[in-house]
């Protein structure tokens, strides 16, 4: 079955809605906030890829946290799979962060 443009964006919102529910253990903020993941590919057949960094490459959840986000992505409804490719290009800088993580972190 193939979705709509519609059904994708759909499918998008409530994939960043989970990946607001993952947290960096060392950062009281979500990984999404955080600007930890940098896309979100949703084929028309609801198979997803999520390119994503860690805040840095020895962070002590480098091999929990892409399984999390995997799963989390998985169980959102219409997605058929769901695959994590970790990248450190561009290196993650607290300038990725949003406003709304900066403000929480008092960096604002």
């Amino acid at each position: 079955m193939k979705y709509t443009d519609d059904q994708i964006a759909d499918i998008g919102e409530e994939i960043i809605k989970e990946l607001k529910t993952v947290f960096d253990p060392e950062i009281p903020v979500d990984i999404y906030e955080l600007g930890l993941v940098y896309d979100v590919q949703i084929s028309d057949e609801g198979e997803v890829l999520v390119i994503m960094t860690l805040t840095s490459p020895n962070c002590p959840v480098a091999e929990t946290l892409p399984v999390e986000v995997e799963e989390k992505v998985k169980a959102v409804e219409n997605v058929k799979s769901a695959k994590v490719e970790l990248t450190f290009e561009p290196t993650w800088t607290k300038e990725m962060m949003s406003e709304e993580a900066k403000f929480e972190l008092g960096m604002l």
